[in-house]
C-alpha cells in the first residue's frame, strides 16, 4: 500500500498558478479543497492537470431541516462531480439530529453515492453527525456501506481526552476509513498550538497510533493506496497572541512537517511489514 499525501488549501491567497509548483515541489501527491467558484473551476481543473495532482473535493450539508440537508448533499455531490474528484470528504448533517434523523440521512445518502457512482467519506467533526465516537459506532454499525474520513481531532476536544477508553470504537471506524485529517487536537481544542512543541508529543503519538490502525485495517481491506491531508487550519484554529492577532506558528511549516512526518512514520511501518 502507498501513501498519497494532499494539501489543502484553507488559510492560502496565493495564486494557483504559483502555489501549485511549490506543493509539487514538496512531494504532495494531490490538492483537497472546496469547490471552488464555478467562474473558477475551468482555470482551477487546468491547475491541478497541468501539475498531475489529484483533487479531493470538500462538501458540506447545509438546510433547517434533514430534509434541507438530504437535498443539499444530492446537490452538491453532482456538483463536485463535474470537477473528477478522486474521492468528496463531506462535512454531513447536524449535531442535532435525532438518531432517526440521521438513519434517514445516511440511508438516503447512500442511495445518492450509488446512483452517481462516487466514493463519498463522511467525516468525523464536530457540528455534524459524527460528532462524537458513540454516535458513530452506532450508525456505522446501521450501514455497513458507509465510509469515514476520519480526523480524531475533534472527537478529542468533545470528549475532553485522548480517548484511551474509545480504542475499541477508533479499531471499528478504521475498518471503514477511506480517507484521514492528519490534525493533531488536545483536550481543550481540535488544534494544538503548535505540534512540534515537547508539550504536545503525547498527542501526536496518540494520533499517530490511531492513523496507524487506520493504515492497518486499510491493508487489511487490501485497499493500494491511503490518502491522507495535514489539515492544520489557518486562525482561528490557529492560536494567535492576544491583541496583535498574530499566529503563534507558521501554518506552512506545521503542514509540512506534518506532511513529512507521516511519510515517514508510513515508510517505517512498511519496513516491518
Amino acid at each position: 500500500m502507498d501513501l498519497r499525501i494532499f494539501r489543502h488549501l484553507w488559510g492560502i491567497t496565493e495564486p494557483w498558478e504559483t502555489l501549485f509548483p511549490k506543493i509539487r515541489a514538496l512531494g504532495y501527491f494531490g490538492i483537497e479543497h472546496i469547490l471552488p467558484d464555478p467562474s473558477e473551476r475551468s482555470r482551477f481543473r487546468s491547475q491541478l492537470d497541468l501539475h498531475g495532482f489529484d483533487y479531493i473535493a470538500q462538501i458540506v450539508t447545509v438546510g433547517d431541516s434533514v430534509t434541507d440537508h438530504i437535498a443539499s448533499f444530492g446537490r452538491t455531490v453532482e456538483d463536485a462531480i463535474t470537477m473528477k474528484p478522486r474521492l468528496i470528504n463531506c462535512h454531513s448533517g447536524c449535531d442535532w439530529f435525532s438518531e432517526e434523523e440521521a438513519r434517514r440521512f445516511f440511508g438516503e445518502a447512500l442511495e445518492i453515492e450509488a446512483k452517481l457512482g462516487i466514493s463519498v467519506a463522511h467525516e468525523t467533526h464536530r457540528g455534524r453527525i459524527f460528532y462524537n465516537p458513540w454516535i458513530t459506532e452506532r450508525l456505522i454499525k446501521q450501514f455497513p456501506e458507509l465510509k469515514l474520513s476520519c480526523d480524531f481531532s475533534h472527537w478529542v476536544v468533545v470528549s475532553e481526552r485522548l480517548l484511551e477508553k474509545e480504542m475499541d470504537i477508533i479499531a471499528h471506524c478504521a475498518e471503514r476509513c477511506i480517507h484521514i485529517h492528519a490534525r493533531v487536537g488536545y483536550e481543550e481544542g481540535p488544534q494544538v498550538p503548535d505540534p512540534r512543541a515537547p508539550e504536545y508529543e503525547r498527542h501526536v503519538l496518540a494520533h499517530e497510533r490511531w492513523w496507524r490502525m487506520v493504515w492497518d485495517a486499510q491493508e487489511r481491506r487490501g485497499m493500494l493506496e491511503s490518502t491522507l491531508t495535514p489539515e492544520f487550519g489557518a486562525p482561528d484554529y490557529l492560536h494567535t497572541t492576544p491583541y496583535t492577532r498574530i499566529p503563534v506558528a507558521n501554518l506552512w511549516d506545521i503542514c509540512n512537517w506534518q506532511a513529512d512526518r507521516q511519510r515517514a512514520q508510513f515508510m517505517s511501518r512498511q519496513e516491518k511489514h
